[in-house]
């Protein structure tokens, strides 16, 4: 068996042994769900599939859960990664966390400091308290005293201020930099937020990566947020995800709306599954994230033009690759904010139950685009809806025939209906075994970004015989459809890290020992050339056969 010190991840493996010696699975397991003691074992009603009587077993002797009703089990990082969608390193760190426990690093990785964006966090929210004109304007708003604390909502006040409190604390100005919080000029060092009120963003892992933030001075726009850091990317982000993601796993639901006030009241009204994007549409960059609980998506956006056009495109975006869920549209100026400060949240319970699945509106929305009395119109309305139709599987296109018929008042005949499912995004591949273990060693690169540099150190395009193009695509363009396919291919699994070196060895075997073959079959090299070639060769394969994959040199 191959170690997991073949790619090094982050923290070191000394590390990660003294933590799993340090915790108790029963201590760990308890912290999310309600354990009975039975016997010498504990019991809990399993929250990995819905059921009333306790077949879920903890075994503090042997450290290890088991699910007797849908057969899930492991160790505390294993029961982490599952309950909190994690990836191995993300569950390590919380484990971390949730023991007090000082995790060490590998002396090449340094790890980020957040102590600037913590300390600048906590010091907006005081200022709020004292300031009247912010205070006094959520309060007009709607938003309570304990909405105002469970989102920490803060106060950023002049450049000046919020600079001479960071030097004054003596907090890392190249960190704030980093981070976004500040900047520098001809002028010097300036705050990007300024007069504003703050809305802290935490990433999928519960880290402060940025702020949004609202001006109540008419400083600039009436919105802004963090910039785009190493941290912060606002295409992957959803405001208010740290705070819903519990209550998202729970409910298998989520709703996306475009406000973080619309996100702030609608928890507020009891409706705890509410995110929001970050000034943009929902892009492919969210679908991981929103894959993770694999949640009924519900859109609660505006009914104003470019509320109804970012509806459209996430809608396409989601019927395309599968997601279960619909469309709700706010009308009469209203948004989900004005609603909870009307009271009207049997109006808004009744919305998000009766939502139009996504294709539906994506049909509505083409057919409302054209003038359907105008036969030029109307043919260009049918041209759309067939193009969209290509993007669906089998099922979904023939389920909507009749709707689309019905709409643009045509025989069914004249929609194209594709045999089989073309749309790139939604793509089935015809996977072998061998295709199976390539795309699984892609897609664990995709979710796992933190083993990439090392894997890369081992591996390259050549060695893939059959999925060399999504190899080159993970390396080029992460955003192609081809991958988001991946990412939702059932089939294909993520490997953990052990089983991401077994994989790998597998790969390097006969990639080595083929080119062994070409190389000293290969005439056309010259005597010194082929001998330093070989001596290579035979020195890497001998290596992955004492699982050193690290020692190996690439030719």
């Amino acid at each position: 068996m191959v170690s997991i010190d073949i790619i090094k991840i982050m923290i070191t493996k000394t590390s990660i042994e003294n933590l799993k010696n340090s915790i108790d699975i029963v201590d760990i397991i308890s912290n999310f769900i309600q354990v009975k003691k039975s016997g010498a074992n504990f019991t809990a009603c399993c929250p990995f599939h819905g059921e009333k009587t306790a077949s879920f077993v903890i075994s503090p002797s042997k450290q290890i859960y088991h699910c007797f009703g849908c057969q899930v089990g492991g160790d505390a990082i294993k029961f982490i990664m599952e309950f909190e969608k994690l990836t191995y390193p993300e569950a390590i760190e919380k484990l971390a966390t949730l023991s007090n426990f000082s995790l060490e690093y590998d002396d090449n990785y340094q790890r980020q400091d957040y102590s600037v964006i913590e300390k600048l966090n906590g010091y907006y929210q005081k200022l709020l308290v004292s300031n009247q004109e912010a205070s006094e304007y959520l309060k007009s708003r709607g938003i309570s005293s304990f909405s105002i604390e469970k989102f920490e909502l803060g106060f950023a006040p002049s450049s000046n201020e919020t600079v001479n409190y960071l030097k004054n604390n003596f907090l890392n100005l190249s960190d704030g930099k980093d981070f976004g919080i500040i900047d520098y000029g001809q002028g010097g060092v300036y705050a990007r937020f300024i007069d504003r009120i703050t809305f802290p963003i935490y990433n999928n892992t519960s880290k402060l990566v940025g702020f949004g933030g609202r001006t109540i001075s008419g400083h600039g726009a009436k919105y802004i947020n963090s910039p785009q850091t190493k941290y912060f990317n606002k295409s992957k982000l959803l405001y208010g995800y740290n705070i819903a993601k519990d209550h998202i796993f729970k409910e298998k639901q989520i709703i996306i709306t475009e406000g973080y006030l619309d996100v702030i009241m609608l928890h507020q009204a009891g409706f705890q599954t509410a995110v929001a994007t970050l000034g943009t549409a929902l892009t492919s960059e969210h679908l991981p994230l929103l894959k993770r609980s694999e949640p009924k998506v519900i859109l609660a956006y505006d009914g104003d033009k470019a509320g109804l056009n970012a509806a459209y495109k996430a809608s396409n975006l989601l019927s395309q690759n599968g997601y279960d869920g619909g469309v709700v549209i706010f009308g009469d100026g209203m948004d989900p904010a004005d609603m909870v400060m009307n009271r009207k949240m049997d109006i808004l319970k009744d919305m998000f139950t009766n939502t139009k699945p996504f294709a539906e509106y994506c049909i509505d929305y083409i057919c409302d685009s054209h003038d359907l009395f105008n036969p030029n119109d109307k043919q260009k309305a049918l041209n759309e809806v067939n193009d969209y139709f290509k993007s669906l599987t089998p099922i979904m296109q023939q389920s909507y025939v009749p709707y689309v018929s019905s709409r643009l008042n045509i025989n069914s005949n004249l929609l194209n209906l594709a045999n089989e499912h073309h749309g790139r995004a939604q793509k089935r591949m015809n996977l072998s075994q061998i295709d199976i273990a390539e795309l699984s060693i892609i897609k664990t690169m995709l979710e796992m970004e933190s083993l990439v540099a090392s894997v890369l150190n081992i591996i390259n395009e050549d060695m893939f015989q059959t999925h060399r193009n999504e190899f080159n695509l993970l390396l080029n363009d992460k955003d192609d459809p081809l991958l988001r396919a991946l990412l939702l291919q059932e089939e294909v699994k993520i490997y953990s890290v052990e089983d991401l070196n077994n994989q790998l060895m597998i790969l390097l075997v006969p990639y080595y020992n083929k080119k062994l073959q070409l190389v000293t079959n290969d005439k056309t090299i010259d005597f010194k050339e082929k001998s330093r070639q070989i001596r290579a060769l035979k020195d890497n394969i001998d290596f992955i056969k004492k699982g050193d994959i690290n020692s190996l040199t690439m030719i």
